[in-house]
């Protein structure tokens, strides 16, 4: 089983297309989009038009809300899927409606798809047909099997967007091939992607895309002083553990302050609790719990092939968390990178540990903004459920921000407080700070206050507790049970760069 997913070669391209039944003829599939309010007008004006109306008949309404799909009496027997959406419509309702309509179309020989939208202005055209082209690129991508009958590689090589060419959907499509990259890491077995095979893809990845490797085993971890980390490493069978720096430069400089952005990801390869043991039900998909730091590289690949402008350094920790006699233990005190102390309160907390230290590491570069990503608690799932992330930043003023781009792109997040005084819960008698409290209570904010004594305090810094990475069905336009969330909330976050200059400026400590 390989390392990392195949690069799927599926041809993007957008041109004027004549809404005809002779210019369905030409194509295996088509999704028609057509705006709520107007579907009874619109309706007469589609190819094969009496069909869909004795669909709808048959259906008990005269003007669509679920989705029609049918197969058109054409001599290549195309499928047609249309979907009604009101214009003024949430990112992520558009996202979950395309997801469906990408499941209806994506079938067994289907090598060409069109998408249309009827009845919406440009600006919400575009937006629909970006999402549609999300939606199918998602569908599409392959994920990892070991089975002795292969399921059969979807069939698609060919998109047009019946529309003029738009960034938007180049962003799309380098979006999707993040995403892809996030969720084939996050499913592989745990015999397969451990921390050591984990370094393995990630210097493939390097080599391929350009970036720099820099790998930090144990032994540097020790001079530096990562007691944080290596507490949770150093019950591993195996001494590969360790943290990964992959730099991305950009080619060509252009006017103005180019950015310097720190991705810091938790790539805890499979989570036993430690000696604080989890139960089956709750360790049964502990190896998807380095999701962090497959959506950190997925945004890297992502803004590189996007040839972004911002200087990125992409900070992987990279370890298991298991059970064995050498298993760190309640009560243990140990000493992170930046010289604070922590008393261990459960060794099922092990992501905090290890992030404390990569999230020193990576400040000692003093990026303009840190970002890091982390299926760090149960509070946050309990808190938002899994259709929401939470997020956490120690520039309140970029909350607003935050939650805006959330609703924009479809990856939907809540900024929950982060007050000093939430600090007094984890008061330590005998060290600088408790890993964590005892009753648990608010565990998601507090996991952010600890992760927050290790950013020095003039970097703006934004932590994301990923409580929607992993959603049974699969969460909008994304199929798979791992979502890969955040790949692309954080491209819309970081792309628009006039945007994020502005925000870093006003927001102050």
């Amino acid at each position: 089983m390989q390392y990392l997913p195949p690069e799927y070669e599926i041809k993007v391209s957008s041109r004027a297309l004549t809404v005809s039944e002779s210019a369905l003829a030409r194509t295996d599939a088509a999704i028609f989009l057509i705006e709520e309010t107007q579907a009874s007008r619109l309706m007469k004006s589609l190819p094969h038009a009496s069909l869909w109306s004795a669909l709808q008949r048959a259906a008990g309404r005269s003007s669509g809300a679920a989705p029609l799909t049918s197969r058109v009496p054409n001599g290549r027997h195309t499928l047609v899927a249309i979907g009604f959406i009101k214009a003024d419509a949430s990112a992520f309702a558009r996202l979950s409606l395309a997801g469906k309509l990408a499941r209806e179309v994506l079938q067994p020989g289907v090598a060409t798809v069109q998408l249309h939208c009827l009845g919406f202005a440009a600006g919400a055209q575009v937006e629909l047909l970006e999402g549609l082209l999300s939606a199918v690129l998602a569908g599409a991508a392959p994920m990892p099997e070991r089975k002795r009958k292969p399921t059969p590689r979807c069939a698609l090589r060919t998109v047009t967007l019946n529309a003029r060419p738009s960034a938007a959907y180049t962003r799309a499509v380098e979006i999707a091939r993040g995403n892809h990259l996030a969720r084939w890491l996050t499913a592989l077995p745990p015999n397969v992607l451990d921390c050591i095979g984990y370094r393995k893809a990630l210097q493939q990845l390097a080599r391929r895309e350009g970036w720099s490797f820099r790998y930090y085993d144990e032994g540097a971890l020790r001079r530096l002083g990562a007691g944080a980390f290596l507490a949770v490493a150093q019950s591993n069978p195996h001494r590969g553990a360790g943290i990964v720096r992959l730099t991305y430069r950009p080619r060509v400089r252009r006017r103005g302050k180019a950015l310097h952005i720190a991705l810091v990801g938790k790539g805890i390869c499979f989570d036993t609790g430690g000696i604080n043991l989890k139960p089956h039900k709750s360790m049964y998909l502990m190896h998807g719990d380095m999701q962090g730091s497959a959506v950190a590289v997925g945004t890297l690949l992502t803004l590189s092939r996007l040839q972004s402008t911002h200087s990125i350094d992409c900070w992987l920790a990279l370890t298991e968390n298991q059970i064995g006699p050498l298993a760190y233990r309640p009560q243990d005190i140990v000493t992170a990178m930046n010289g604070v102390t922590i008393q261990v309160v459960h060794s099922d907390a092990e992501g905090r540990m290890a992030l404390a230290d990569t999230l020193a590491l990576a400040s000692r570069g003093n990026p303009d903004l840190m970002l890091d990503y982390a299926t760090l608690t149960g509070a946050c799932v309990t808190a938002l459920t899994d259709r929401y992330s939470g997020a956490f930043s120690n520039r309140p003023a970029l909350n607003g921000w935050l939650q805006e781009v959330g609703a924009r792109s479809g990856e939907r997040v809540w900024c929950f407080p982060m007050e000093e005084d939430f600090d007094t819960e984890l008061d330590s008698g005998v060290a600088d700070v408790l890993q964590c409290a005892i009753d648990g209570k608010g565990d998601h904010i507090l996991a952010a206050r600890f992760l927050s004594r290790f950013v020095a305090k003039d970097i703006p810094w934004v932590h994301i507790d990923l409580s929607a990475a992993e959603h049974k069905g699969g969460l909008a336009h994304i199929p798979s049970e791992f979502t890969g969330f955040g790949v692309r909330y954080s491209t819309f976050l970081l792309d628009d760069v006039a945007t994020l200059t502005r925000e870093l400026k006003t927001a102050t400590p």
